[in-house]
């Protein structure tokens, strides 16, 4: 068989090997979606699932046959001539389709699940291959257990099932017992000693028992290996296979290794999230590549480095695996620096901030939370406006009057580069005689374009919050305000506003 040599097959198990968690069945139509999912991602094998094991899983087969037009549609059985009719039925719409069988390879396999002899089973190998080919032209031979196999019976095994027609030889360490150099060294000694080991692909697919899938499927390819098996999020089986996502972007990270593969990482965080949602089983926050931690700084030195240069902690741009940009995460460990990046997200300009001043109140906010979020920030710059600005127009006092019989009034004290100023002005209401009086200090009108007022949490004593948007002169800032008073969060949100003009 002609290959790319440094060219790696991504074959995905998720539908069938994934899907086997106990809680996490599909039925057909998520089947597709994600099937479309996965061909969208580009790889280049799709294992449909087991046909003969329901007739759920058999008419799953048939519709992914049908839906997918680019990846090969792969169908397991076991050596058997029953499984193999049904799968063969179930792929008859597959514009590429693969029939998947094989046999336990190890000793313990071979005694205590099928109590039989190696030569016997070599045996139901051949024939179970050649019964295959008889229907589809593209044949897989798992040998299973292969990570505990004698690896002379095991290339034994190897070169007969390749001899009777399969294209693809698949050397799964079904309980994930290998270590990295065992396991790259079975399949080195497979390529050393299979003599027609050319004529066929070797795929390795490993479980994740003891923590090591992922470093025990790169050392197959680095010796051999051309098609590794593996499924989203890492789902399968106990602890799970192979994950997809680690393994490209492994391949993506270490070009020194020279491989090649079809999948557009950037539709990974997407799928990782389609699929932990279909499945309902939730992706683990320090999952690699797409748990919502593998790009969140909540160190204020990795903060730090990270936005003075992304590279200093950030192996993998997040923008390759479909996340928009890292996350800095408000902590009580976080400096100055990530307080100042959100700051300026916000659109607080930092030359016109006292910052020392800020941070101060930030980390007394900061020991009382877990996290700091945007609204926090917001109540932090609206709520102590004296504290957050450089020479900024801040509050001193303020009396307002109103009721039924009288005109509202507003009585305020505002500071201001040193120096206290007053006024009082009617208006419509409370809020409107409050920003008149301000109007009157500063002499300017500014036109408010946005008046918004929500409240935090709910009662009678709760914290509302006030943002509007300030225009003038073609220019315009967003303004925040906290307050237990509505009024006195108006006017915060107010000057928040006109301190950003100033």
């Amino acid at each position: 068989m002609l290959h790319d040599p440094n060219r790696i097959y991504i074959f995905d198990t998720t539908l069938r090997d994934g899907e086997q968690v106990p809680g996490c069945q599909l039925s057909t139509v998520e089947k597709i979606e994600i099937g479309k999912a996965l061909e969208k991602l580009g790889v280049d094998i799709i294992e449909a699932g087991f046909p003969i094991s329901s007739p759920g899983d058999f008419q799953s087969v048939v519709e992914l046959s049908k839906a997918i037009r680019e990846p090969v549609i792969c169908a397991l059985t076991r050596a058997n001539k029953g499984d193999i009719d049904c799968a063969a039925e179930a792929l008859k719409s597959a514009k590429r389709p693969r029939i998947h069988t094989g046999i336990g390879a190890s000793d313990n396999h071979i005694k205590y699940k099928f109590n039989s002899t190696r030569e016997a089973i070599l045996e139901r190998a051949v024939e179970a291959v050649k019964y295959a080919k008889s229907f589809v032209e593209d044949i897989e031979f798992y040998a299973e257990d292969a990570g505990r196999a004698d690896n002379v019976f095991l290339a034994k095994m190897v070169e007969a099932v390749i001899a009777a027609g399969a294209t693809v030889v698949n050397i799964p360490d079904t309980n994930g017992y290998c270590l990295p150099e065992q396991y790259g060294e079975k399949i080195l000694f497979l390529k050393e000693n299979v003599k027609n080991i050319d004529q066929a692909i070797i795929s390795v697919h490993c479980h994740n028992d003891l923590g090591l899938a992922t470093a025990n499927s790169i050392a197959g390819i680095q010796n051999g290996a051309r098609q590794v098996e593996c499924t989203i999020n890492g789902i399968g089986e106990r602890a799970g296979n192979t994950a997809l996502e680690e393994v490209v972007m492994i391949l993506k990270t270490h070009k020194s290794l020279n491989f090649t593969h079809k999948v557009n990482s950037k539709h990974l965080y997407e799928l990782s999230g389609m699929v932990s949602r279909m499945m309902r089983m939730p992706v683990q926050p320090n999952k690699a590549i797409v748990g919502k931690n593998a790009f969140a700084h909540s160190s204020g030195i990795h903060q730090d480095g990270v936005l003075k240069h992304r590279e200093t902690y950030e192996i993998i741009n997040p923008e390759d695996v479909g996340i928009d940009q890292s996350e800095i995460i408000l902590t009580a460990r976080s400096g100055r620096h990530a307080l100042n990046h959100h700051l300026e997200r916000l659109g607080y300009t930092m030359d016109r901030i006292d910052l020392d001043q800020v941070y101060e109140r930030f980390l007394t906010m900061a020991d009382g939370k877990k996290e700091i979020k945007d609204d926090d920030i917001l109540l932090l710059m609206g709520d102590r406006a004296e504290s957050n600005y450089k020479d900024g127009l801040s509050i001193k006092s303020l009396q307002v009057s109103c009721g039924d019989q009288a005109s509202p009034e507003a009585s305020i004290k505002l500071h201001y580069k040193g120096t206290d100023h007053e006024a009082s002005s009617n208006g419509n209401g409370p809020v409107d005689a409050t920003i008149k009086a301000i109007e009157k200090i500063i002499g300017r009108n500014f036109n408010i374009k946005e008046f918004n007022i929500h409240s935090i949490h709910s009662g009678s004593d709760d914290v509302s919050k006030v943002d509007m948007l300030v225009m003038n002169e073609g220019k315009s800032y967003k303004g925040y305000g906290f307050s237990t008073d509505i009024v006195r969060a108006s006017a915060n949100a107010y000057l928040d506003a006109l301190n950003k003009f100033v």
